[in-house]
């Protein structure tokens, strides 16, 4: 079996900036999973957009950020995705929601969903601020 065109090739880098507005999470979540289709990780892009979307809502909510910055990096056998804002002090902490609650889940979704995750402050944050990223990998193939 030929290896996916991806796995010869370098990490695809790709990146976005949106106004932190209430159409961005459905932007960002839609552009990622276009991406993910179009470089043939279909299978991810459920997960992802569900992540995405609750990252980028986070920064509406609990951010005075005027932006959002996404950065998706694709390689042959998982993407990482990263959502930035321009809050470093504002760190997110998984809550214990009650079953009522509206909100809250994202973070749980987060260390549920995704392989990895993790918040990167100002100082190791290139873009300032903070970032919120998390990791999808591809199915092994059988």
């Amino acid at each position: 079996m030929d290896p996916s065109p991806l796995a010869t090739h370098p990490p695809q880098l790709y990146r976005l900036r949106a106004p932190n507005t209430a159409t961005s999470p459905k932007i960002c979540r839609d552009m990622v999973a276009l991406l993910l289709e179009a470089t043939g990780h279909g299978e991810l892009a459920d997960t992802a957009r569900l992540l995405v979307s609750e990252m980028v809502t986070n920064v509406g909510l609990h951010t005075a950020s005027l932006d959002v910055r996404l950065e998706a990096v694709v390689r042959h056998d998982r993407v990482r995705v990263a959502v930035y804002d321009d809050a470093p002090d504002a760190e997110p902490h998984p809550k214990s929601p009650g079953p009522q609650a509206e909100d809250g889940r994202g973070l749980l979704l987060l260390a549920g969903l995704a392989q990895d995750w993790g918040v990167a402050r100002a100082d190791s944050c290139r873009m300032g601020g903070k970032e919120v990223w998390f990791e999808l990998h591809a199915p092994s193939p059988n």
